[in-house]
């Protein structure tokens, strides 16, 4: 088995562990099943085909159906064992010591309907509730160790931010520079996938779009969509050649060992018109009166509306975070291992800011016609308000 430099930490994911199992102990729920990727690894270190147990009070356990050697490679616990069938679960949570549980935890946000009732069939007498709120709520205060690795990829954000002015030039379709800034993300080491959890939802690196076709709408939970290379995308660049003087958005994620940054700057070749010039400016500003507010204890929905009040207040809400019936409701969202986690800085949230969260803030005006402009940084909730950890040029960028 190759060996890995860059599992996660025993004493990171035991403290994990014991926050999930507060919270269980609780809700009265004897235990959690756990088989989402990104939750697996965020508990046990591995994305290995597995069924993590967490019970309430004692040791977890981990079920590997594949692969059971690099799951022992991979993961800290102490307790992992080959898993042949889900039939099987009971009779291995009982053999280790545990009691089966009567009330049990599963991700009913993301588990498929067919995998529930499977679970339903197997386990007849059980009474299984939901536990996605408890571990979402769980996994968006950050530890040093996550901090340390979101500010990692942060940095290389920037690194790919300041390479797009010697990749771009007029002429070139969106994707072919997309490509190239992919192709250096990828050198410095991002992980290729960005994992969301929202049902149907996918992105591949973000969007890079220029003029006209970054203000085309899509389905996204997202304030741009894209022309994109073709309908069953319907996201990001397309074949459109970039032109001089109209804004070019790179809004793109940077994934590395597993955690990510979100950050949004905005490029021409030449110059743009000053009206979108002085509306990206109206945008920054925005961004620092938020992150001022942006306290532990506020709440996700009243900085919503402050940055309603002052896109209102510079006149600009019938272009801010989408224009017409394809606005979206709200301006920023957490990130971590995926890039939609709490909080969500969206319109009636009561999720109240903790220090140690991580929020990526992405002001940004839709200009049907003419373009995108704005900005988007990832930060972490001080006690101060935001404190950002994208530092790379947020003025427009000429070339």
């Amino acid at each position: 088995m190759i060996e890995q430099d860059h599992s996660t930490p025993k004493a990171e994911i035991d403290e994990r562990i014991k926050k999930l199992q507060r919270r269980l102990m609780a809700a009265e729920i004897d235990g959690a099943l756990i088989l989402q990727n990104t939750d697996l690894f965020y508990f046990s270190g591995t994305i290995q085909q597995s069924h993590l147990y967490i019970p309430a009070q004692g040791k977890p356990l981990l079920m590997v159906r594949k692969s059971l050697a690099r799951a022992r490679s991979e993961s800290p616990l102490s307790r992992i064992v080959p898993l042949n069938s889900p039939k099987a679960l009971m009779t291995l949570i009982q053999d280790s010591g545990l009691k089966p549980p009567a009330v049990m935890g599963m991700e009913l946000d993301v588990l498929p309907a067919n995998n529930y009732f499977y679970y339903r069939k197997l386990f007849p007498d059980l009474d299984v509730r939901d536990v996605s709120l408890p571990i979402r709520m769980v996994r968006a205060v950050k530890s040093d160790y996550e901090l340390a690795l979101i500010r990692e990829a942060a940095a290389f954000s920037d690194q790919v931010a300041e390479a797009m002015p010697t990749l771009l030039k007029a002429g070139m379709t969106e994707i072919e520079l997309a490509g190239l800034v992919e192709a250096q993300a990828r050198r410095l080491g991002h992980q290729g996938i960005v994992r969301m959890r929202l049902w149907g939802a996918e992105m591949f690196y973000g969007h890079l779009m220029a003029g006209p076709a970054a203000a085309v709408p899509s389905y996204l939970a997202s304030p741009t969509g894209g022309a994109a290379v073709n309908a069953a995308v319907a996201q990001g660049p397309s074949f459109r050649k970039i032109r001089r003087n109209e804004p070019i958005l790179l809004d793109y994620v940077f994934a590395w060992k597993g955690y990510i940054s979100d950050h949004t700057r905005i490029y021409t070749v030449g110059r743009p018109p000053q009206k979108l010039v002085a509306a990206h400016h109206h945008m920054l500003d925005l961004q620092e009166r938020i992150k001022a507010m942006a306290t532990p204890g506020t709440s996700a929905g009243r900085l919503y509306s402050a940055a309603m009040e002052i896109a209102a207040e510079k006149g600009l809400s019938e272009h801010f975070m989408g224009a017409g019936s394809d606005r979206i409701q709200f301006i920023g969202h957490g990130v971590g291992l995926e890039l939609d986690e709490f909080p969500f800085i969206a319109r009636g949230q009561e999720t109240r800011l903790e220090e140690g969260m991580v929020v990526a803030l992405e002001p940004k005006l839709i200009f049907p016609g003419k373009g995108v402009v704005g900005i988007e940084n990832t930060h972490v909730v001080s006690k101060d308000g935001l404190d950002q950890l994208t530092h790379a040029e947020q003025g427009i960028v000429s070339v």
